[in-house]
């Protein structure tokens, strides 16, 4: 028979063992999740024809895309098309390619034939565009997600908060010897919540107009941000987003 002491210190043991594999499992969905969030046909740019020169251009680009998606990022731009694939900063490897793939196969089917179209997942954006747009910033072509839960105490420190938080990774993505325009922090909110954030911007705009960008979105978009537990803005140029929770594994710099 078993002793009370030694059930209880098996019924701990199955505890902390149950635990320790909900917090890896929870850590592992950080970089796992590929949520689709959104997508666009550029209907003013027309359509194109099976077989002409403009569909053969598009197969060339997008098998130099999945070549190089294993870098986590890749460009094409000239007079008559620009393509950008941009993957989440922490996103890169067979997780870059493996959203690249899904996003290609997915603005197939969901924009067939138009020259211009754009999609978004949680860990890539996959672009194309029937004339010259590298280092242009896109304010077209922007969207905001925001949680259905909102703060209900102290809306102006929390609106305080964001705005600093999203102001100081702004300011460190564009400064230093960071070239991927891409910062992810954390900020301590009233009452010992911490805010987590991350902006990033597309590699091909220049570190003034990734700040542009984002100073753009985060204006025009309160209505959405403002007082949710969470949102995010996402466009083809800039995103930034926000949560009361890691949503990113490598969740680093308490600002």
């Amino acid at each position: 028979m078993y002793s009370s002491s030694s059930v209880s210190k098996r019924l701990i043991l199955i505890y902390v063992l149950a635990i320790q594999l909900l917090l890896i499992n929870s850590e592992l969905s950080l970089n796992t999740t590929n949520d689709y969030l959104n997508h666009t046909c550029l209907v003013s740019q027309g359509k194109y024809k099976t077989g002409s020169e403009y569909e053969k251009l598009i197969k060339h680009i997008m098998k130099m895309f999945y070549i190089n998606s294993i870098r986590g990022y890749d460009l094409f731009g000239d007079s008559t098309f620009t393509a950008v694939l941009q993957c989440r900063g922490d996103s890169y490897g067979t997780k870059c390619r493996d959203c690249f793939v899904t996003a290609l196969a997915a603005l197939r089917r969901r924009c067939p034939w138009y020259k211009g179209r754009i999609i978004w997942y949680d860990q890539c954006l996959l672009s194309m565009d029937s004339k010259y747009s590298v280092g242009q910033i896109d304010y077209d072509n922007n969207f905001c997600m925001s949680n259905a839960k909102k703060v209900v105490e102290d809306r102006s420190e929390y609106i305080k908060v964001w705005n600093i938080l999203v102001d100081d990774l702004t300011e460190l993505a564009i400064t230093g010897d960071n070239s991927t325009l891409y910062s992810v922090g954390e900020k301590r909110y009233k009452g010992g919540d911490m805010v987590y954030g991350m902006v990033q911007c597309a590699k091909d705009l220049s570190r003034k107009a990734c700040q542009e960008c984002l100073w753009y979105n985060s204006f025009h978009f309160q209505d959405c941000v403002n007082y949710f537990r969470g949102a995010r803005v996402v466009g083809r140029s800039c995103t930034f987003r926000f949560e009361f929770y890691p949503f990113i594994a490598k969740q680093v710099h308490n600002i």
